[in-house]
């Protein structure tokens, strides 16, 4: 007994003296940014921005084609000197590309946002959300956050440097889509455009990532995450079939109810635990920053993962998305009439995909959990996971002082993004593709984020002008 409890001590002892030594990286020092930011300026530009209906969708016909043209008619007019100094190619129906010429073109940069917007209910909004109305030091309209914001702050910051006289040390690009919200394919023009003339980019940087706070749990202030990778995305439908009929006289077991046991059975056993490296790497910078109780966690991840998937497992949201596959069932189809009994009835579902998981992977576990033969399983498109980029590089390095420039002493981190973007195109020419958005972003203005009174702070608008002024400069 006495010698068991002597092994544990010196096991426990391990673990305190890593967490002991669990310390924060040491920060190189780094010059503050001090761009001034015509902040009225970018104010009016990006309302201008919002005034356009640009609701992408995914059937032919829907979208507004005419609010698409005046969003593009009017970057000529508020950018005169970006069109008067870069090169323009219109790529696809909705592709922007801009080349603004450095002294030389070994390691261009590329800038990235899309002008296509999510539908928004006007009815449940405080403001007309195409309206570009400024209340409470805000700017409040679709697309504010996601990403007309960072669009406008990339092509401010490029107005402003080049009214300067300033000329980068290498080509910069500016890729602009026009169909992201619908998994469109204008990125991967714009991309095939690039490798036809042999351009070969060392960084891409577009949305993703934020300076946040209170994200990972016991990280006490403010950090930047910095997406280095994505997860892919799997579109799932389960169907089931009947021979359909009066209400009034239903069958022991209807297409609903056998759809509802199969969605249970999905959600009572998710998907196995995986901590891809971006996660791994993201712990392992943030959680030095942590209280000792936490740090025992984070110093000894190899040890305590299973606890890290259970808790995920138990509160979901971003945290669950982190460390596993996820099927979230969002769409239900039955009968038309409440009195006709469905001749079939499906659930469709979102799945965002860890590394590892592919289509095949995740259809073979679903027909396992679910073990009913009545229940199709279809998959109606997929977008793979693609490769991840590294941290520590020149352009890591690159980026890492432009943030910290703006947002002096806070640690800069790598992260997995749990949603899809169209940098994932840019993985076949590029290294160094990564996701931060150039703001601050609260919890709840993340909610924002295809939901209700999508709005930006006008002091932030300011401060991502100035981010992507500084990258630029550093390019």
């Amino acid at each position: 007994m006495g010698y068991a409890i002597g092994i544990l001590a010196a096991f426990v002892l391990i673990l305190a003296i890593r967490a002991f030594l669990f310390r924060p990286y040491p920060q190189a020092e780094v010059p503050a940014c001090t761009l001034a930011v015509d902040k009225e300026r970018a104010v009016a530009n990006l309302a201008k921005m919002v005034q356009c209906r640009t609701v992408s969708s995914k059937e032919e016909g829907r979208a507004e084609e005419g609010e698409f043209e005046k969003f593009r008619q009017l970057l000529p007019e508020n950018y005169p000197l970006v069109h008067s100094h870069c090169e323009f190619w219109r790529v696809g129906p909705n592709g922007l590309l801009y080349r603004w010429p450095g002294k030389r073109g070994e390691k261009p940069t590329v800038f990235m946002a899309h002008y296509d917007v999510v539908p928004a209910a006007a009815q449940d909004w405080q403001h007309p959300p195409f309206a570009g109305v400024i209340d409470q030091d805000c700017l409040w309209g679709r697309g504010t956050l996601d990403t007309k914001g960072t669009l406008c702050a990339i092509l401010e910051g490029a107005e402003l440097l080049i009214g300067q006289g300033f000329v980068p040390e290498n080509d910069i690009y500016l890729s602009f889509g026009g169909d992201e919200e619908v998994d469109g394919t204008g990125a991967a023009g714009i991309v095939e455009f690039l490798r036809e003339r042999g351009v070969k980019p060392h960084l891409v940087l577009d949305e993703g990532g934020a300076i946040v706070e209170k994200d990972i749990p016991g990280v006490p202030g403010k950090y930047a995450l910095v997406g280095t990778g994505e997860k892919g995305k799997l579109h799932l439908r389960l169907s089931v079939q009947s021979r359909g009929g009066h209400a009034s006289s239903p069958p022991p077991r209807s297409p609903v109810g056998v759809l509802a046991r199969a969605v249970v059975r999905v959600e009572k056993k998710p998907f196995a635990f995986r901590l891809a490296k971006p996660v791994a790497q993201m712990f392992d910078v943030l959680g030095r920053h942590a209280g000792f109780a936490l740090k025992l966690l984070y110093a000894n991840l190899d040890l305590f993962a299973p606890l890290l998937g259970l808790a995920g497992r138990m509160l979901g949201g971003e945290v669950n998305a982190l460390v596993r596959t996820t099927v979230a069932f969002t769409k239900m189809q039955a009968s038309e009439a409440v009195n006709v009994f469905p001749p079939a009835a499906s659930v469709e579902a979102d799945v965002r995909l860890m590394e590892g998981s592919t289509k095949e992977s995740v259809l073979a576990g679903l027909k396992k959990r679910i073990d009913n033969k009545e229940v199709k399983i279809e998959a109606l498109g997929v977008i793979p996971v693609a490769p991840f980029s590294e941290m520590g590089g020149e352009a890591w390095q690159r980026l890492e002082e432009a943030i910290r420039a703006v947002w002096p002493g806070i640690p800069v981190s790598p992260y997995l993004m749990v949603a899809a973007s169209d940098s994932r195109q840019y993985t076949a020419i590029c290294e160094n593709v990564f996701r931060f958005a150039g703001m601050e972003l609260s919890a709840a203005e993340r909610r924002m984020i295809h939901g209700t009174d999508e709005r930006i702070p006008l002091a932030k608008i300011e401060t991502a002008v100035k981010f992507f002024a500084c990258l630029m400069q550093k390019s």
